[in-house]
């Protein structure tokens, strides 16, 4: 392993566990932090100049990793299908990183980065509009508030209070967009035809 990884791999570790000691409510100190992963202050002020360099490398890496998932989606001829395949890895992406999630979207931090993650969707939606699924409507508008009810659903899973349900909800909110039943019903099915393929591949 070169140089380079292993202080790759150590930089992700203490991201990640800073994270999750954020995310418990525990006090995030460089004492703390080191302790957890058997090094020393220094390191920390090295790698990320203070604590605050810390969080904000929390938010940073948790909105590239969502971003590069959400790249994985394609533009396929079916516009609704990519909408609920964004739904389908933004889901995946909150229950694979959690605790990056909980400090991502509890401080504010990464409003910027947020949208531009999102960007996406906007485009989706437009997609959505011309293809005559979807009445005419902000597909910005849309977009957020689409954004804002998986985000709420997925978040209240992470913390155990629902499980699963994600394809219900998913046709629920397309058919809210103005598509029907029967067509979102299918886009949704397709989404997770394509969401299977994307894991087995590797990129999901």
């Amino acid at each position: 392993m070169s140089t380079r990884h292993q202080k790759d791999r150590a930089r992700s570790e203490m991201v990640e566990v800073a994270a999750r000691l954020l995310a418990q409510g525990d006090t995030l100190t460089a004492r703390r932090l080191c302790s957890e992963i058997g090094s020393s202050t220094i390191t920390v002020y090295t790698r990320f100049g203070s604590m605050g360099g810390v969080v904000r490398a929390i938010v940073h890496d948790g909105f590239a990793r969502l971003a590069d998932m959400l790249a994985q989606v394609g533009r396929t001829s079916d516009p609704v299908a990519d909408l609920a395949l964004y739904g389908r890895v933004y889901r995946h992406a909150a229950l694979t990183n959690p605790h990056l999630f909980a400090v991502m979207f509890g401080r504010g931090a990464g409003r910027v980065e947020g949208r531009y993650a999102m960007g996406r969707v906007v485009e989706c939606v437009s997609r959505c509009v011309t293809a005559g699924r979807f009445r005419e409507v902000d597909a910005g508008l849309c977009a957020h508030q689409l954004w804002i009810s998986v985000h709420g659903l997925v978040m209240l899973e992470n913390g155990g209070y629902v499980a699963g349900g994600l394809a219900e909800h998913l046709v629920s909110l397309l058919v809210g967009a103005g598509d029907s039943f029967e067509s979102a019903s299918e886009s949704v099915r397709v989404s997770g035809e394509r969401f299977g393929a994307l894991q087995s591949s590797g990129n999901g």
